[in-house]
């Protein structure tokens, strides 16, 4: 399974979140799944099968497929949840 997080310029906010979903998951215990970053320009639906998007720039990223968007991109509780439903549906927990 593949993850990643977009954003605008697909540099600080976007590494920022990666390494935040590496952390959940890891804290998860869930293997087997790749998280990377990217811009919103260069992201294509065949780079991941899911896709982290701030709230501001979700509507351009409903081109992409399976989105998960986030309401506050530095809230770790909120991308806690997140990671954690994802997973569950994904059969990962």
């Amino acid at each position: 399974m593949k993850i990643l997080a977009v954003c605008g310029s697909g540099l600080g906010t976007s590494f920022m979140v990666e390494m935040n979903i590496n952390q959940v998951l890891n804290e998860l215990g869930v293997t087997g799944v790749e998280v990377s970053h990217s811009d919103l320009s260069s992201a294509t639906p065949a780079d991941a099968d899911v896709f982290f998007l701030a709230k501001d720039i979700a509507e351009g990223g409903e081109h992409l497929g399976e989105v998960v968007v986030m309401e506050n991109i530095i809230d770790m509780d909120e991308l806690k949840t997140k990671v954690k439903e994802l997973m569950e549906r994904k059969g990962k927990l």
